[in-house]
């Protein structure tokens, strides 16, 4: 873990310039395994991830994007009144939640059926 955190901090410095530059780690799982260590030890080093699904990109959906897994650490910091709207948090929360929902049911349909949802499941 780390010798990860210093590889990143110290490609993200330019000697004798101040500030640094933002890094975007490019990672593979082996068997798209999220849980393998390299990309779970990244996920605690980085402030953020987007998780690119192999199977989204299969069905042809660009950007092959799964929103549940993906998160910003920073995201917090950066929204809110006076940046964005002031609802954002939770509007986003909402999002997330119905999102997750759907999900769910979509994987519920896929075991027993649409016709065993109930008309809310439908919506």
């Amino acid at each position: 873990y780390t010798d990860l955190a210093t590889i990143y901090e110290r490609a993200g410095r330019v000697e004798g310039r101040q500030g640094s530059i933002t890094q975007i780690p490019i990672l593979t799982m082996p068997n798209d395994d999220i849980t393998h260590p390299i990309p779970d030890l990244t996920g605690y080093i980085t402030e953020g991830q987007i998780y690119v699904e192999r199977q989204l990109h299969n069905r042809q959906i660009y950007p092959p994007i799964n929103v549940l897994p993906s998160l910003s650490r920073l995201m917090k910091s950066a929204i809110g009144e006076g940046m964005t709207r002031k609802d954002h948090s939770d509007v986003s929360n909402q999002l997330y939640a119905c999102y997750a929902i759907a999900k769910d049911l979509q994987a519920m349909k896929a075991v027993v059926g649409e016709e065993a949802l109930t008309a809310d499941d439908l919506l």
